[in-house]
């Protein structure tokens, strides 16, 4: 933990050094942000009548992880710019990153070694074509140029990087480094996204916006194995596709948001009830990995301002949940509502407060294949007597505008961790520190 904290003051010192020479202008070809983000989580011993190679520790330590990002970009000429961002990610979550399905952090990656290392987060380019000559005004902000976009387009995006960071977007439940922090929180829960165990994939997204309408489609790589580091580019047997078209309404002077959402993703996966069929004692998915499986489902995503000061959201998606989630989290059916509120109503106007709930749940083959005494790489405790898993999450972000500094104290409530009524209910505290320029 000390060599985490050590690293963060280090980046903090560099980065406010930076941040002092960049140009104020808000139409600029260049764009050029840092971030770094702490978050320390701990949860009190709960009861457990079992548990599994994937369960959630009764007991434990405290766990701490670390992300710094540089987010650089330029626009070389005309409608057409590039982003790279180099980033350090270190420290685990707690239990490895396992046992609950709603994962309370939404930092931390399901790698094994703790050490800090740097890589390549994104890479990518990103081509608009007017089709008006209309624009409104664009203001420098993460992996995006300041100046103005036409209000009728088409554009490319191309490289590598996150699909949510363009699908499944939300004004008030998508980032964990400024938002809630629990994974079932960040996009719909049930869209088994593609990327690698950092959450970047290589992708080609298009995108159609008129006025206030954007259609948009993306097709993109799959790991080569469930949770895996390495992307797989034999792309005729392992992809991903997801559609999504977004309308923009104003709703009686406050505005939101509508999306609706489908994806089917192909890869390698293991189907739950061959699994269990073809077992002699307990069933491993593993062992019926086939080419040409699919996993295919549905999301709506809502959000709407309702003051001048707060908003609220509503998420629900469904999987069909035959064949093993392979990259994001073993969550086949969710819904979740929340609230957002800043703090200006009590003189606290760069402040942020949140309180949300989420409900998930799985297919039957996959409980089945639970209850048989299957693991995924997620969850998995041996037996399984089956309820939703269902979580509370509130914080409140106290932001130190002069020094760049945000700290969030965190609580989560998790009742029926990994989907087992015979373990929990888990309290978890966490605080999150977050320095940006």
């Amino acid at each position: 933990m000390k060599q985490l904290f050590s690293i963060g003051i280090l980046a903090l010192g560099s980065t406010r050094l930076l941040a002092q020479e960049k140009k104020t202008d808000s139409i600029i070809p260049y764009t050029f942000h840092f971030q770094q983000t702490l978050v320390t989580q701990w949860h009190p011993d709960f009861s457990a009548k079992y548990s599994g190679a994937n369960s959630f520790r009764t007991h434990e330590k405290g766990a701490t992880s670390i992300t710094s990002t540089v987010y650089a970009g330029i626009r070389p000429w005309k409608n057409f710019e590039l982003y790279v961002n180099p980033e350090l990610a270190g420290g685990e979550g707690l239990s490895h990153a396992t046992g609950i399905a709603g994962f309370p952090n939404g930092e931390t990656f399901r790698v094994g070694d703790p050490k800090p290392k740097i890589y390549l987060a994104r890479a990518y380019g990103v081509y608009t074509l007017p089709l008006t000559s209309a624009t409104e005004a664009d203001g420098d902000d993460l992996n995006h140029v300041g100046g103005v976009t036409p209000t009728h387009y088409l554009r490319f995006i191309g490289g590598k990087y996150c699909l949510a960071d363009f699908f499944d977007q939300n004004a008030y439940s998508h980032d964990p480094r400024t938002q809630f922090m629990n994974w079932s929180l960040m996009s719909n829960a049930a869209w088994d996204y593609p990327a690698d165990v950092r959450g970047y994939t290589m992708a080609l997204t298009v995108q159609y916006r008129k006025d206030n309408w954007l259609l948009q489609a993306a097709t993109s790589l799959e790991p080569e194995e469930a949770n895996g580091p390495k992307l797989n580019y034999h792309y005729g047997k392992s992809n991903g596709e997801v559609v999504e078209v977004t309308h923009t309404h104003t709703l009686n002077k406050h505005e939101g948001n509508v999306r609706l959402m489908a994806f089917i993703n192909q890869a390698p996966m293991g189907n739950y009830n061959e699994a269990v069929s073809v077992a002699k004692d307990t069933p491993d998915i593993n062992s019926v990995r086939r080419d040409g499986r699919t996993k295919y489902g549905f999301g709506i995503n809502i959000d709407q301002e309702l003051t001048n000061s707060g908003g609220a959201f509503l998420k629900a998606s469904w999987n069909d949940g035959r064949n093993e989630t392979w990259a994001y989290t073993e969550i086949d059916r969710s819904i979740s509502a929340g609230w957002l509120q800043n703090g200006q109503c009590w003189h606290r106007a760069q402040d942020n407060a949140g309180v949300a709930v989420v409900v998930n749940g799985l297919s039957a083959e996959h409980r089945n294949y639970l209850a048989a005494g299957g693991t995924g790489f997620m969850i998995g405790d041996g037996q399984l007597n089956y309820a939703p898993e269902m979580i509370a999450e509130v914080f409140y972000q106290c932001n130190i505008t002069r020094l760049h500094i945000a700290l969030s104290p965190d609580y989560q409530f998790v009742m029926h961790p990994a989907y087992n009524r015979d373990r929990g209910p888990v309290n978890i505290i966490g605080l999150r520190t977050r320095v940006a320029f």
